[in-house]
């Protein structure tokens, strides 16, 4: 897999500030401990949401100490930072958080957060999706509890271990020998939005071998010369997104129409002419799609949040 000299910088979810401190998650007192802790922040997560504040007219987590009832709620260690505090994430469903104040989804506010916080907000949230939708054991279907301060759920009936799960999915930029880009749009969408092709990696295949075959399934078109850009978790509810660009051997499309309502090739003169006027749309600075657009065209959209 090739690494061209440039690549993505600055993905809104590649962002971290905190040591994971994976070495501290065995001790089974940890979260216990921390949650006696004054100086313990906590992540509040309610329905895929966090309060934030305005710090000089900047989104910021309202991250507080903990509370009496947070020890029957699900809490998860997220790390620690430079002073050694340590950061957890309660999810609000058991929680007695109080009245929840300025609540704002991760789609709303990552680009705004500083490195720490996108970095806690998109761990919690992975985490938090991930033991909400693997409660029961896959073996035997007995309830699983959350062991590993938070990063595994363990059996109790035949002791198996389950660890979080991330897919990963490639996203790709294809351009031909016009310079020109593909951009599609599924049929769901607003008939103006476009975006990169995308799909998962399917079991027994490689990240070149995954953007070869999504691009010719949903749009009939042989690509080569696949390279890496970059990559940022999408825990929506638990990707990893892999960022490629490909150059496309020929320009007939051949939709699939289950998956592919239009798709098109743009230059760059086509496509800031049509966002401009609002004839098109893109996808915002949040996902790594608007990075692969933009790493192509050689700039920043202009005006495009």
């Amino acid at each position: 897999m090739g690494r061209p000299p440039e690549t993505l910088a600055n993905l809104p979810l590649a962002r971290a500030a905190l040591d994971r401190a994976a070495d501290r998650r065995p001790d089974p007192g940890l979260v216990p401990r921390l949650l006696r802790d004054p100086a313990t922040r906590v992540l509040v997560i309610r329905d895929g949401s966090a309060e934030v504040v305005e710090d000089g007219g900047r989104p910021m987590l309202a991250l507080r100490p903990p509370v009496p009832a947070d020890a029957h709620a699900l809490a998860v260690f997220l790390g620690v930072d430079g002073d050694d505090t340590a950061y957890l994430a309660v999810d609000d469903t058991a929680a007695d958080s109080g009245d929840a104040g300025d609540l704002r989804t991760l789609r709303q506010v990552g680009v705004e957060l500083d490195d720490r916080d996108a970095g806690l907000l998109t761990t919690a949230l992975g985490l938090l999706n991930w033991h909400r939708a693997h409660p029961h054991c896959p073996r035997c279907g007995a309830p699983t509890a959350p062991a590993l301060s938070g990063w595994l759920r363990r059996c109790p009936h035949d002791g198996s271990e389950h660890y979080p799960r991330t897919d990963p999915a490639v996203i790709m930029s294809v351009v031909d020998d016009e310079e020109r880009i593909l951009l599609a749009r599924g049929p769901d969408w607003g008939r103006r939005w476009y975006s990169v092709l995308a799909g998962f990696v399917e079991p027994g295949e490689t990240l070149e071998g995954a953007v070869a075959r999504e691009v010719f399934e949903e749009v009939g078109v042989q690509v080569t010369d696949v390279r890496f850009l970059g990559d940022q978790p999408w825990p929506f509810p638990s990707s990893l997104m892999l960022g490629f660009t490909a150059r496309a051997l020929g320009t007939e499309l051949a939709l699939q129409e289950d998956e592919i309502a239009e798709a098109r090739w743009f230059t760059r003169e086509e496509l800031l002419r049509e966002v401009a006027a609002g004839e098109s749309a893109v996808s915002n600075r949040l996902s790594i799609a608007r990075g692969l657009i933009e790493h192509w065209l050689g700039q920043p959209i202009p005006g495009v949040p």
